[in-house]
Parts: C-alpha cells; sequence; structure tokens
C-alpha cells in the first residue's frame, strides 16, 4: 500500500505576529510566512528538496513581477502555483525522459528493509507522480494541496471555490487517481 505520509516533509511555522513584528516589507513578510509552505507543496508533488526548492523561488519571482504581498488571495495564488508549476517539471522531465529513452532512478531514497522493497516503494512513487501528471491540471492540484496538509479551507482559498465542495471534489479526485494509477498497473 502507497503511504503518502512518507513524503510530508516538516513544515517550519513561524507565527505571523513574529514576522508582522520585525518584517516591515509586506513581499519579505509574505515570504518568510508562505516560503515554507511553497516549498513543502512543491516537494510533495517532486520528492526532491532541491527541486521543491527551485520552484519555490521561481513561484515566488512570478508573484513578486506581477501580484501584490497584501492581497487577501497571496497564500492561496502561491499554493495553487506551487503545485502548478511542480507538475510542469514533471511533464518536463518526462518529456525529456522520452525523448532520451533513459529512465532516471527516483531522486528519494528512503530507509528500508530490503532493496526489493526500496525498487517497489520507488516504482509506486514514480507511478503516482505519472498518475497525476495524466489527471487534468485542476484534479492533481487540488489533490496535491490537501495532501500537502493544508485545512480545507485553505485549499478553497487556493482553488478559488467553496469550502463545502473541497470534500466532495477531493473524493473525485482521489478516485479518478486511483483509476488512473490501476489503469497504468498491469495486475
Amino acid at each position: 500500500m502507497l503511504r503518502l505520509e512518507a513524503w510530508r516533509p516538516a513544515v517550519t511555522r513561524v507565527p505571523v505576529g513574529a514576522i508582522n513584528q520585525r518584517v516591515p516589507d509586506p513581499f519579505e513578510r509574505l515570504f518568510l510566512q508562505e516560503y515554507p509552505k511553497v516549498v513543502a507543496i512543491a516537494y510533495r508533488v517532486l520528492a526532491d528538496r532541491p527541486a521543491a526548492e527551485d520552484v519555490a523561488q521561481e513561484v515566488f519571482i512570478k508573484f513578486h513581477r506581477s501580484y501584490s504581498a497584501t492581497s487577501e488571495r497571496a497564500s492561496g495564488w502561491l499554493h495553487s502555483a506551487a503545485v502548478h508549476s511542480a507538475l510542469n517539471v514533471i511533464r518536463g522531465e518526462r518529456r525529456r525522459a522520452i525523448r532520451e529513452t533513459t529512465h532516471a532512478l527516483d531522486p528519494v531514497q528512503t530507509r528500508v528493509e530490503s532493496p526489493e522493497r526500496l525498487v517497489e516503494q520507488a516504482e509506486q512513487r514514480r507511478e503516482v507522480r505519472r498518475a497525476l501528471s495524466r489527471l487534468p491540471q485542476r484534479t492533481a492540484a487540488l489533490l496535491m494541496l490537501r495532501h500537502s496538509g493544508l485545512s480545507y479551507a485553505e485549499v478553497a482559498t487556493a482553488m478559488g471555490m467553496k469550502v463545502g465542495n473541497v470534500g466532495t471534489l477531493l473524493r473525485r479526485a482521489e478516485e479518478a487517481l486511483r483509476k488512473e494509477v490501476n489503469r497504468a498497473t498491469p495486475e
């Protein structure tokens, strides 16, 4: 059975009040407050810490160029952009792998009891990431935001939907992911 919890990186939370007292610049405050979450979301998609940090940097650069740090929707935009950017990285890697006709090993090395188990877990993670990349972008984003530890309210803000719809849409998204994984996995 695939355990999504194993992908969850530690997220350092900084009290908002502490940030507001020390940092006068609104963008810098937003960055200090949201950067750990954005990295965690990207990490959940990519399973590669340096790549997740690269995605987070790109997301903040795009945000800084186009939006106001004082916007009520800033954190939602950042979270959603992290998922979309990370999925784009996966899609790019997949296209590159097809062009080069080589398969790279999974970047995440987890401690396991046997090499066979390590290979099995790595393949499961790769298959879930492949299945996510084949889902509609909004469906994949919903799954990644929720499984990155965001609350239903935070997911709703990031996705631009009502909180009451998150649960139903999340169940549908999980079922779509399950079908996509099963479709691609020979029994």
